[in-house]
């Protein structure tokens, strides 16, 4: 599971939990740390600019995670796109239903992309199953 980097904690509950309907695993808000699970997709999040052991290999400058995209895969999509779109929070790539050649079959996947309050991309998908290649 990834650790994300962020520049405001607070800011960035607000957008996992409230928006994207993931729950506080634990916490440990003296480090600006927090552990986050939803439908088995889990995420840590800390605080970056805090004092202590941070893991920071060069500046950091918005948007976060540049050229990465976290694919999040869960049983259904629509609650997610939904709270987004009732909280007008744009999406980078509008929902779509794509397939993607996987061996000798297709996987199908329904899926969108919203960028966190830090810029990260983040890839909710959910399953469409598999078929023959086209």
């Amino acid at each position: 599971m990834p650790e994300l980097l962020v520049a405001d904690l607070a800011a960035s509950l607000r957008f996992w939990c409230g928006l994207c309907g993931f729950a506080v695993a634990y916490d440990r808000p003296e480090d600006g740390f927090a552990y986050l699970a939803r439908d088995g997709v889990q995420v840590m999040l800390e605080e970056a600019f805090r004092p202590g052991r941070r893991w920071i290999t060069a500046p950091l400058e918005r948007p976060f995670g540049r050229g990465v995209n976290l694919q999040m895969q869960l049983p259904a999509i629509g609650p997610v796109l939904a709270a987004l779109q009732a909280a007008a929070h744009p999406l980078y790539l509008p929902l779509e239903e794509k397939w993607y050649r996987a061996g000798s079959q297709d996987a199908g996947v329904r899926q969108f992309i919203v960028q966190d309050p830090d810029g990260y991309l983040l890839r909710f998908q959910e399953s469409l199953g598999r078929r023959p290649m086209a």
